[in-house]
């Protein structure tokens, strides 16, 4: 067996009100100068989200395949999806199909998939594994 080690009491007591700093001045140190807050003449605008979609990996029933899958475009026109998926496929390199009111994407491109998402002023939430 080790030897007891001395235990350091952590009741408060006169330990935790010793201040290390009370024995620095500030004689020899610059003032700042203090600045008021810059406001700008024309705030700028949000872009406001055109909504929540959430992607998704999934690989069950896929034969062991990944694929990330986007749902929650069911109120986008079918023309602007199929532009979606278009740049999505190129920009990542791999096909992809739309089933429903999803888009499904080959692979594991969940950040590829966010950002072209998030410049279409959607809001991406990463749903699953």
């Amino acid at each position: 067996m080790g030897k007891r080690k001395e235990r350091m009491s952590t009741s408060g007591g006169d330990s935790l009100e010793h201040n290390p700093f009370d024995a620095l001045s500030s004689d020899g140190l610059r003032s700042v100068p203090v600045s008021e807050p810059v406001v700008s003449s024309a705030p700028e605008k949000k872009k406001k989200s055109r909504g929540r979609v959430d992607v998704k990996r999934e690989k069950a029933g896929r034969g062991g395949k990944t694929v990330t899958v986007i749902y929650g475009m069911q109120n986008i026109e079918m023309r602007e999806r199929e532009q979606l998926l278009k740049k999505m496929k190129s920009s990542c390199g791999v096909g992809g199909t739309i089933k429903g009111g999803t888009l499904e994407v080959q692979g594991d491109n969940r950040d590829a998939v966010k950002r072209i998402l998030e410049e279409a002023r959607f809001q991406v939430i990463f749903a699953g594994g």
